[in-house]
C-alpha cells in the first residue's frame, strides 16, 4: 500500500513524500488515519534545530494520531477493523505500530478532540508530580496548549485559585473559557503574590526566573515546558535556598516504562485517562483548536508554526 507522510529534511524544510507501507507483523495493526496533531512547542524545537533538540537529519514528526484500523495481526485479539484508536504514530496517511500502543477512542469522543489526548497526558504528568492538594493556590505560566491543559488538570486535583500567566491577551481569555479561575498579573494580589504550586510551562529562561519569584515559601515549582536556552541570572541562595523551593523536573521522558506508581504513572496509562476525561467531559478541548489544515497543506501549516504566531494553538491535520 502506497502511504503519504510528512518529513523534515533539513532545518526549517519540510516536504510530503510516498512511501510503502511494510509488511504486518503479527503483533501489529495497520491504521489509516483520520487526524494527526502538530504539537507546537516541540514540532517547532526540532523543525527549527533549536537548542537541546540534538536533531538528526531526516526527521518524520508527529506523535498524536488518530486512525481506523484496517488490518490486524495474527497475535492481536483485542482490536479489530473498524475500531478508532489513538497512538503516538508520526504524521502520515497510514501507519503500522505495536498494537500495545493504541487505544481505542470512547464512542462519545470526536476524533479532532481525541487527538490531544497525548498533550494531556504530557500536562499531566507534570501536575501529577506536583501533588496538589485541596486548596493549594496554583499558578500556571504560559497559555499554550500544554499550560491550558496543566490548569485544567490542576484545578481537577483541587487547586484554589488556579491561575494563569501569559502575554498574549486572546490566550489568556482561552484560559478563562476553559476554566481559570482568574488571569494575568493583576490577579496575583489575591494570592498575597506566591503561590502554593508554579506551573512553568514556557521553558524560558524570564519563565523560569518567574515562577521561582513566585512560588511560596516551600513551595513547588514545576519545569514542564522544554528549555531551549541557559537560563541567566537565577540566585539559588536567594530564589531557592532561602525558600526552601522544590523544583520538579518534569519531562515526559522520566516516566516509568513499565508500571505506573503513585506519582508516577505509565504514558500509556496516562493516555488512557486523559480519554476517559474527555469522554466524561471533564476537560475543555474545543477551544484549543485554532487551525484545521488538509494534509496537503503541511507546508503551510509549519511555516505557520515557525513564525510563532501567539494565535496558533491546536493544529489539526485532516488525513
Amino acid at each position: 500500500m502506497i502511504g503519504q507522510r510528512v518529513v523534515i529534511v533539513k532545518p526549517s524544510q519540510i516536504e510530503l513524500e510516498s512511501f510503502d507501507t511494510p509488511p504486518l507483523k503479527d503483533n501489529e495493526v495497520l491504521l489509516r488515519t483520520q487526524v494527526s496533531l502538530i504539537s507546537p512547542g516541540t514540532e517547532r524545537a526540532f523543525f527549527l534545530a533549536l537548542p537541546n533538540t540534538n536533531a538528526t537529519y531526516p526527521i518524520y514528526p508527529g506523535y498524536s494520531n488518530i486512525g481506523e484500523v484496517l488490518q490486524v495481526g495474527s497475535a492481536i485479539e483485542h482490536l479489530k477493523v473498524g475500531d478508532r484508536v489513538a497512538c503516538t504514530a508520526q504524521h502520515a496517511s497510514h501507519v503500522i505500530i505495536d498494537a500495545t500502543r493504541c487505544l481505542v477512542v470512547p464512542a462519545a469522543v470526536a476524533a479532532e478532540q481525541a487527538v490531544f489526548f497525548n498533550l494531556v497526558a504530557i500536562a499531566m504528568q507534570g501536575v501529577r508530580k506536583a501533588h496538589i492538594e485541596l486548596g493549594d493556590s496554583i499558578v500556571v505560566i504560559g497559555s499554550g496548549p500544554i499550560g491550558l491543559f496543566a490548569l485544567q488538570l490542576a484545578k481537577l486535583n483541587g487547586g484554589i485559585p488556579v491561575i494563569a500567566l501569559d502575554q498574549d491577551t486572546n490566550r489568556l481569555q482561552i484560559a478563562r473559557t476553559v476554566g481559570a479561575d482568574d488571569i494575568g498579573d493583576d490577579a496575583l494580589g489575591q494570592l498575597g503574590e506566591s503561590a502554593s504550586v508554579v506551573i512553568e510551562v514556557t521553558g524560558s529562561s524570564a519563565g523560569i526566573l518567574r515562577a521561582f519569584q513566585l512560588a511560596a515559601f516551600r513551595g513547588r515549582v514545576v519545569l514542564l515546558g522544554s528549555t531551549r536556552s541557559e537560563t541567566d541570572g537565577v540566585n539559588f541562595y536567594r530564589d531557592v535556598h532561602r525558600k526552601g523551593l522544590t523544583i520538579i523536573g518534569a519531562h515526559e521522558i522520566t516516566r516509568p516504562r513499565h508500571e505506573s506508581l503513585h506519582g508516577w504513572w505509565t504514558q500509556h496509562d496516562e493516555q488512557r485517562l486523559a480519554l476517559q476525561l474527555m469522554a466524561m467531559n471533564r476537560l475543555h478541548i474545543q477551544p484549543l483548536i485554532s487551525h484545521r489544515f488538509s494534509w496537503e497543506q503541511f507546508p503551510a501549516a509549519y511555516q505557520l508554526l515557525a513564525n510563532w504566531d501567539p494565535s496558533v494553538m491546536g493544529m489539526v491535520m485532516q488525513w
